[in-house]
């Protein structure tokens, strides 16, 4: 009989539970599809006595998780702790450094890391695996590193924090304001005890520095992405754009071009009758790009025990099939210090302010736009009766750069209230 496949499991929050129950309940089914049995021979936590909805009465328990890592019976280290550095890491590089392959979840220590830790890796002919790091059950990395292994990858983009997507629909569908929606969102157990990860945009930020790597062979560089966050959203804005024909979407952008690798969390307009425009709720979606496939778009659960356990055991069922990929998709030694872009690429954006209600003050906000190269597509004004008027406009494709040196030119107008809000429309 073909020898088993030993895990060590390392963190049993929700999704380490999830991997045992599965493990458990379907052993003769991952044993057939795998060809050798898959077991679990020690795990490890901050808490023995803790109920974790699975009997772990069968597996030898190890406090630390670097003697965990180290463990002869354990072929495979499955990390599951969390945390960019401490012990995450130093049990991890313990694990390859006795020679284990590496499944983990940790999106933070490999956006920080990877590179070190995929030369380690290599160095001694050992595997890192992190399909449940970056959008739960959709396996986005699986499709980049395999299935579009012969293209060359022009962009990557998509909603990759499920918080942010249910903050921003269910402010729309409610008609509710960000902060309360937030506080919502946080009774209900959907944020990170630093809520910042979320909302900040630096969860999906870790996501998609580690899809560019991949998609475009560079190192990853989670220093250079450009991050902003939905704090400053306001149903204004979600419900004038969707006056506009478009739904505002927590988006990741990365793709190559002639100024660089431009790699981008922000808030942006999506058109409504999208697939990302009409994602709802905590739902992740992730489109790829490349010169032969075309689009592709993969939708599904971006979190919780189910998907993000399953993502961990395509990974380990990979291993035990004997099936190797690097890291990154390529030697690590090959990925290449991409040049940050300089400038992003041109787009649309979408503009609200209010305008003092007197006469020629919107004449003054198009003169000083065009002065700028910036052409309006289409504009709108709302019915008032205050002395200010609410102002959308649409703009044609002009440059960031452009774009905020007119926006500083606004208040020099005498006829704008407020300062006015900018977001950038996706193509999509």
């Amino acid at each position: 009989m073909t020898s088993p496949l030993r895990l060590g499991i390392a963190g049993l929050g929700t999704v380490g539970a999830g991997v045992v129950k599965i493990i458990r309940a379907e052993a003769e089914l991952l044993a057939a599809r795998a060809g050798r049995p898959v077991t679990i021979s020690a795990v490890s936590a901050r808490s023995r006595d803790k109920d974790r909805g699975v009997p772990l009465k069968d597996y030898a328990w190890e406090d630390d998780p670097v003697a965990l890592a180290k463990r002869d019976d354990v072929d495979v280290f499955v990390e599951l702790m969390g945390g960019s550095d401490g012990p995450a890491k130093a049990a991890t590089e313990a694990a390859l450094a006795a020679g284990k392959d590496v499944v983990t979840a940790n999106k933070a220590m490999l956006a920080i890391h990877g590179q070190a830790l995929a030369e380690q890796a290599e160095a001694a002919d050992r595997v890192v695996r992190f399909e449940a790091a970056v959008a739960g059950g959709i396996p986005v990395v699986k499709s980049l590193t395999e299935g579009l292994a012969g293209n060359n990858m022009t962009r990557v983009m998509g909603v990759m924090n499920g918080t942010c997507n249910y903050i921003l629909t269910r402010m729309e569908n409610a008609g509710l304001p960000y902060a309360e929606v937030f506080e919502e969102a946080n009774k209900l157990g959907y944020l990170e005890a630093d809520p910042t990860l979320d909302v900040g945009g630096i969860d999906a930020g870790h996501k998609l520095a580690l899809l560019a790597s991949i998609a475009f062979g560079t190192k990853v560089n989670f220093g250079a992405m450009q991050l902003e966050g939905i704090e400053r959203i306001s149903i204004d804005d979600i419900t004038r754009a969707g006056d506009m024909g478009y739904k505002v979407k927590l988006l990741g952008v990365a793709q190559m071009t002639g100024r660089g690798l431009e790699q981008r969390m922000s808030p942006c307009l999506v058109p409504a009758t999208s697939a990302l425009g009409q994602l709802e709720n905590a739902t992740n979606m992730v489109v790829l790009e490349g010169d032969q496939v075309g689009q592709i778009v993969l939708r599904g659960a971006g979190a919780g025990e189910g998907p993000t356990a399953s993502a961990v055991m395509s990974d380990v069922m990979d291993i035990a099939r004997g099936i190797r990929v690097s890291t990154f998709g390529r030697p690590a030694d090959t990925l290449v210090e991409a040049q940050a872009a300089n400038e992003l690429q041109p787009a649309a954006y979408y503009l609200r302010m209010e305008l003092q209600d007197k006469p020629g003050a919107l004449a003054k906000i198009a003169t000083l736009l065009g002065e700028h190269g910036i052409s309006i597509d289409r504009m709108r004004q709302y019915n008032h009766e205050m002395s200010t008027a609410p102002v959308l406009i649409v703009t044609h494709k002009t440059t960031k750069d452009a774009l905020t040196v007119a926006l500083d030119g606004f208040s020099a107008t005498g006829v704008v209230a407020t300062p006015p809000v900018a977001i950038r429309i996706e193509e999509v």
